[in-house]
């Protein structure tokens, strides 16, 4: 067998044994599988909101699934194990099973599509798609959508992330499909990012004081004011000059702001301030 034919082969026995526990164990609420094989053996996880009416009494039930499996599916050693859902609302193939058995029950389906996304979304569902698709509303089939919150659609996200229902609801006129996707709130979509505010650690005050404010620490610690040193300005000293004193007839006169005097037996001018030379 090739590899195609095997995987196309497996796929169509996972299909058959999703629609034989379907069938058999809808009054256990059953709420999908999952199937995981082993060197030991085919591992079957099913997973129901009334355990103990797939176990049945004495093991009964669970022991003639096992043949079932064994016998009509040619599992290589089958193992079921039974889980129990804790939130119902959080599980798409009981909320595709409830949803079918409403319309059938003759509730409008619009009022029971409504009805269950509100009731799949209160729970905590990060988003959820409804499609019930059938002749709904005259002789022609025709689908109606009910969508809220984020959903993906593409991609490998889509398939992982994404948990997938489908039941049928018969009526009169023909079969209505419900087929009811949701993404549980535990899942981290991608490319989704959020802030965080950072907080600042704070020193611990002693016991038995309370933290000072900012206004406390103000007046607690003042600050001091140096003064400023200034450099002390240099002393200008000045020399002090004798006058000469000179004797005979002078004339003085200003020239330039320079006091000049002249001589009666000299014919020039010259500064006042000149020291005169003396004769021996």
């Amino acid at each position: 067998m090739g590899v195609e034919k095997k995987f196309v082969k497996n796929g169509f026995d996972k299909t058959q044994m999703a629609e034989y526990f379907s069938k058999q164990l809808e009054r256990a609420g059953y709420g999908g599988m999952n199937i995981n094989r082993t060197p030991m053996g085919t591992q079957v996880t099913i997973f129901a909101e009334k355990p103990g009416m797939i176990i049945g009494k004495g093991g009964r039930t669970i022991h003639k699934l096992t043949h079932d499996l064994e016998t009509v599916f040619r599992v290589d050693n089958p193992q079921i194990d039974v889980q129990e859902v804790k939130i119902p609302e959080l599980n798409a193939q009981m909320m595709a099973s409830r949803l079918a058995g409403a319309i059938e029950r003759g509730l409008y389906f619009r009022k029971a599509g409504h009805n269950m996304l509100r009731r799949i979304m209160e729970s905590g569902a990060l988003g959820c798609e409804i499609d019930i698709a059938g002749k709904l509303t005259g002789p022609r089939k025709r689908t109606e959508k009910f969508v809220a919150g984020n959903m993906l659609h593409a991609g490998n996200p889509a398939m992982e992330l994404v948990d997938k229902g489908f039941a049928i609801a018969i009526k009169k006129l023909g079969v209505i499909g419900c087929r009811v996707r949701l993404i549980r709130p535990t899942v981290k979509l991608p490319g989704r990012f959020k802030t965080v505010d950072i907080i600042v650690p704070q020193e611990a005050a002693p016991s038995g004081k309370k933290p000072e404010g900012i206004k406390e620490l103000v007046k607690a610690a003042p600050v001091e004011v140096k003064p400023e040193i200034t450099k002390p300005e240099p002393e200008i000293i000045k020399e002090i000059v004798p006058e000469e004193i000179h004797t005979g007839d002078i004339e003085e006169r200003m020239h330039a702001d320079v006091l000049e005097h002249k001589h009666q037996e000299y014919d020039y001018w010259h500064p006042a301030s000149r020291t005169h030379k003396t004769e021996e």
